[in-house]
């Protein structure tokens, strides 16, 4: 039996994405004293000299820089409040809560759904601001030791791993007990890919693109608008308009009439009534008329 495909779900990345800084440096680093210089120096060796991942990486240089002076999960939790967003976060979640869909669209159970896909730590994004709006965190995470501070990585999610989470939220796994290698018919999938806009900011984004482009569904590559060296544009212009691997690129400004929030606004109305107009041709084709006389 086919189930009901009306939810919409807008799917961020965090880093440069939601946020014009790395989370560790506005949250973990003052916390703890640590020199960030020093830290992602540290980090780089360990990629470039040791074959490290790089999300591997910065876990075991926080796990060694901090020693004996490991926080809890909690702790880490509590220090995600600090986090800092681009211009019009949180507060264009409500607006999306309040205005995005009309009506018909209401009446036809049509909703919208935010989340998060990071490689950073998703503890930090679960105390944030952010986290009442979103229905899912995925990103890296700490198992605890016996004395409840963090220990050793429990789950990492490079740049190629989160395209394993889109698959997550298009099929409706958010637990991470299901194995989301089980097949599922299409039809049965509670978010297809077509009801799918993704966010990113560069690079690291482009598995995630891919994927968005090969199974019908949106993409925006992002950049701060603020950055005088233009890093992040250069980077959405090469992706846009050289490597064929984005449509839309736009400023990470979030604010009402801003080109982003209008791209936003735009694919969401368009896949909303997409899904209206399916309904209507489904009712049609299934109803046989009463013969007339």
């Amino acid at each position: 039996m086919a189930t009901p495909q009306n939810t919409i779900a807008i799917v961020y990345d965090y880093d440069q994405t939601l946020s014009p800084s790395y989370m560790q440096d506005e949250t973990v680093f003052p916390a703890f004293g640590i020199d960030g210089q020093r830290f992602w120096a540290r980090c780089s060796e360990l990629v470039r000299d040791n074959g490290y991942d790089n999300e591997l990486a910065y876990m075991k240089v926080l796990l060694d820089t901090l020693g004996m002076d490991r926080p809890t999960n909690e702790q880490l939790k509590s220090l995600g409040e600090r986090l800092n967003f681009y211009k019009g976060l949180p507060e264009m979640f409500d607006q999306f809560a309040d205005g995005l869909l009309t009506e018909e669209h209401l009446s036809h159970g049509i909703n919208v759904e935010h989340y998060i896909i990071s490689s950073g730590l998703k503890v930090l994004i679960d105390g944030s601001r952010l986290a009442p709006y979103v229905r899912a965190v995925f990103g890296c995470e700490f198992d605890e030791d016996d004395q409840g501070r963090i220990a050793f990585p429990k789950r990492v999610i490079s740049h190629t791993q989160k395209t394993q989470y889109l698959f997550r939220i298009n099929k409706g796994f958010l637990d991470m007990s299901q194995d989301v290698n089980d097949h599922m018919e299409p039809e049965i999938r509670p978010i297809p890919f077509p009801n799918m806009i993704y966010i990113g900011d560069g690079p690291t984004d482009v598995p995630c693109f891919t994927v968005m482009k090969k199974n019908g569904g949106q993409a925006i590559a992002v950049y701060n608008p603020d950055d005088p060296l233009r890093v992040g544009f250069k980077k959405c212009y090469q992706l846009s308009t050289h490597a064929d691997r984005v449509k839309h690129i736009a400023p990470s400004d979030f604010r009402p009439n801003t080109h982003l929030r209008m791209l936003l606004e735009r694919m969401v109305e368009e896949i909303a009534d997409r899904i209206v107009a399916e309904r209507r041709t489904a009712i049609e084709t299934g109803t046989v008329r009463a013969p007339k006389h």
